[in-house]
């Protein structure tokens, strides 16, 4: 590990869990913190201010949606919650909680990597970032324009709106009712063919292959998440 490295706190109740994270993250050059329990995790996440958080729901004093709604009272660091729950609901009221993904025990190391590099590396953007590009493919916020292969992309309002929320928010997992309430406002958050139908005629708009989406990714059951290339 490396002074320099970004702080990542790994609030796990089992240890081989927490060792195996501390080696595989220290091996890419992070600094690894460790809590056990909810309050060891409130305590390290004051006294250390991480960059990330690493956390599972099933701790022994509190539960981790608790713990994320606490965190979220003060601190926007991200939070990927790793959890054996595989209920659509415990990820729903995770994410709704203010956690910014999540991976269901057993995962791939990799794939927890690519997660967080997307979640810090969007976590260091300034907020007003006036551009958004991955790929060929471009959101100017102050223009409203939308490019594809440098060509115009004509969207309706509602696309573009639905667009901008899910790249200002890129590598986070957005669920149905955070989007139903932003795209469309208070009172729409069961209105998900909205939501669906708008997804679909977006896909068919950007993405290289609409039945096989590259960019807009569907979270089975809990919501859609904006994929940046590496």
């Amino acid at each position: 590990m490396t002074p320099e490295g970004p702080r990542i706190l790994v609030v796990d109740d089992e240890r081989p869990i927490r060792r195996f994270l501390r080696a595989s993250l220290g091996a890419h050059g992070f600094n690894v913190y460790e809590a056990a329990s909810g309050e060891e995790a409130l305590h390290a996440a004051l006294e250390n201010r991480p960059d990330l958080l690493i956390l599972d729901l099933g701790l022994p004093d509190m539960d981790g949606i608790q713990v994320t709604r606490r965190i979220r009272e003060w601190a926007n660091m991200p939070i990927i919650i790793l959890s054996v729950r595989e209920q659509e609901v415990d990820k729903i009221n995770a994410l709704d909680a203010g956690a910014d993904d999540y991976l269901t025990k057993p995962f791939g190391i990799g794939e927890l990597m690519a997660r967080i590099r997307v979640a810090l590396r969007r976590s260091a953007q300034p907020v007003d970032e006036p551009l958004f590009q991955t790929g060929s493919l471009k959101v100017d916020f102050a223009r409203r324009r939308v490019t594809l292969d440098e060509a115009d992309v004509l969207l309706t309002p509602t696309e573009y709106d639905l667009l901008r929320t899910l790249t200002q928010n890129a590598g986070k997992v957005l669920t149905h009712r955070q989007l139903l309430r932003l795209v469309w406002g208070a009172g729409y958050e069961q209105e998900s063919h909205l939501l669906r139908v708008n997804i679909s005629n977006l896909r068919r708009k950007i993405e290289p292959d609409p039945a096989q989406p590259s960019y807009i990714l569907t979270e089975p059951g809990v919501g859609y998440r904006f994929q940046v290339g590496e």
